[in-house]
């Protein structure tokens, strides 16, 4: 669990590049205050809203959050789908603002799954802020970690099988080009709310290097001075990547 720094200039803060988000939570902080599971989920979206201005005010270049996994179907259908309406509500809502403020969207995760106006909300909001040159926001919904490295493998082994790719040349960074992730860096910073302590699922090749940080309050509570706590955090922390010296940061 974290515990909180003791304080750090804005000036001085070390910014992760790409910064991850497990949102978890928003049933718990609905449960506790006599709500629906819904409302819970509701709320979170303005702790989304807050994060994204949060990581443009601070030049974070990547923020990924995990919205919707593969296994979250197996919750009540009522649940499902008001999670699905959310996503509806953000792209038909917050799109034009995102756009505005120059937030270039993209969405990770297995589209296969999902009912075609829905992918058509995606292919929307990809389309629209692909020009965009700020922060990049990226949706992990329908997303699960195994489930996007067993579609890259098979994509090696068609590659292999069509005599594009010999299975000799398949190597970390042939994986990770296949990874739904390829077009952005690995994630420095990973974040979960709620005080749960594991990734569930969440980019568990991308975080190989990453720096871990389990805050113990549910997502609904996560604002802007929650999110600098974060920042501070990353700050202190020293990064070796398997080496004894840190590495200069960039």
């Amino acid at each position: 669990m974290a515990t909180a720094p003791s304080g750090v200039a804005k000036a001085a803060l070390k910014v992760p590049r790409h910064v991850a988000i497990i949102m978890d939570g928003n049933g718990r902080w609905a449960q506790g205050r006599g709500l629906s599971r819904t409302e819970g989920h509701r709320r979170g979206m303005e702790s989304v809203r807050a994060v994204v201005e949060a990581s443009r005010e601070f030049g974070v270049s990547f923020l990924t959050l995990f919205s919707f996994s593969s296994e979250n179907w197996s919750r009540p259908p009522l649940e499902v789908q008001f999670l699905f309406g959310l996503l509806r509500l953000f792209i038909q809502r917050d799109l034009a603002d995102l756009h505005r403020n120059n937030v270039r969207v993209r969405v990770i995760g297995n589209r296969e799954a999902l009912t075609a106006d829905i992918r058509s909300l995606l292919v929307q909001a990809e389309t629209l802020t692909e020009a965009n040159t700020g922060l990049c926001l990226v949706i992990a919904f329908n997303y699960g970690a195994r489930d996007e490295i067993t579609r890259a493998v098979r994509r090696i082994a068609a590659d292999v099988a069509a005599g594009t790719l010999k299975a000799d040349a398949v190597d970390e960074a042939a994986i990770a080009a296949r990874l739904d992730t390829a077009f952005m860096p690995d994630p420095d910073l990973v974040i979960r709310t709620s005080g749960e302590m594991r990734l569930s699922n969440f980019l568990l090749w991308q975080a190989a290097y990453a720096e871990l940080l389990f805050m113990p309050l549910f997502w609904p509570d996560f604002d802007r001075a929650a999110f600098v706590e974060a920042l501070e955090h990353f700050s202190n922390r020293s990064r070796r990547f398997g080496g004894i010296a840190a590495r200069r940061e960039a």
